[in-house]
């Protein structure tokens, strides 16, 4: 018979996982472990520095003057 614990949790330090269930010591298991996706965007906002940066760098992009143009064939 297999029975399954769901269970979430973060990744710690050094990439460690804790999983706790109720079974005796010696018990055989299989982990499977599913990683969600992570929002890109989300990431990107998730410090200070990343969002004062982002959000300079979008002024920077709707300024044309700020544009540097380089002719391909000249490279």
């Amino acid at each position: 018979m297999v029975s399954a614990i769901k269970q979430h949790s973060v990744v710690g330090k050094q990439g460690k996982i804790e999983i706790r269930a109720d079974l005796p010591e010696g018990t055989l298991v299989e982990i499977i472990v599913l990683v969600e996706e992570q929002d890109e965007t989300k990431y990107l906002l998730s410090t200070e520095a990343n969002r004062k940066y982002l959000i300079e760098a979008l002024r920077d992009a709707e300024n044309r003057q700020s544009y540097i143009y380089v002719d391909l064939e000249k490279l």
